[in-house]
């Protein structure tokens, strides 16, 4: 690499830590989610990049789900910030993730339309980890950590 093109990412990485340094202090920081997930794409063996899904808990002594969140996963296949810490109480959740979507932006069938996850959160002081390992014909999650 020459050296002009490494001062040039120097120079790129400096200003992103200027950029980043600004935002400290100011309401800003990145706060750790009580709830996360991670989506992975068994068929790439990737990340699963731009999955759109949805965070629900069960109200109304459980007839009723509401929507707590709308999202997409990052390039690294996670959401971040599912849940302020503090939005978080005991109760059921349902985290359901639109994968015809996911699959069909990739021209690839598939068998299920969506995938939902329903669990329980018992303590809500207690950090909760739900992976989703999928393709187009199958999926795979439990309580990770």
């Amino acid at each position: 690499m020459s050296s002009a093109t490494s001062s040039g990412a120097a120079q790129r990485l400096c200003t992103l830590q200027r950029h980043l340094g600004t935002l400290q202090g100011r309401g800003m920081e990145p706060v750790s989610s009580p709830l996360t997930t991670h989506v992975l794409d068994t068929a790439s063996g990737l990340p699963a990049q731009g999955l759109c899904l949805c965070l629900s808990r069960l109200e109304d002594h459980g007839q009723q789900w509401t929507e707590l969140r709308k999202s997409y996963t990052n390039p690294d296949g996670r959401c971040p910030g599912l849940l302020l810490p503090g939005q978080m109480k005991a109760g059921t959740y349902k985290l359901t993730f639109d994968t015809e979507g996911y699959w069909k932006k990739r021209g690839q069938d598939s068998f299920y339309p969506y995938v939902e996850v329903v669990f329980n959160i018992t303590n809500e002081t207690h950090k909760f980890h739900v992976p989703l390992l999928l393709s187009p014909w199958s999926y795979t999650t439990y309580r990770g950590s």
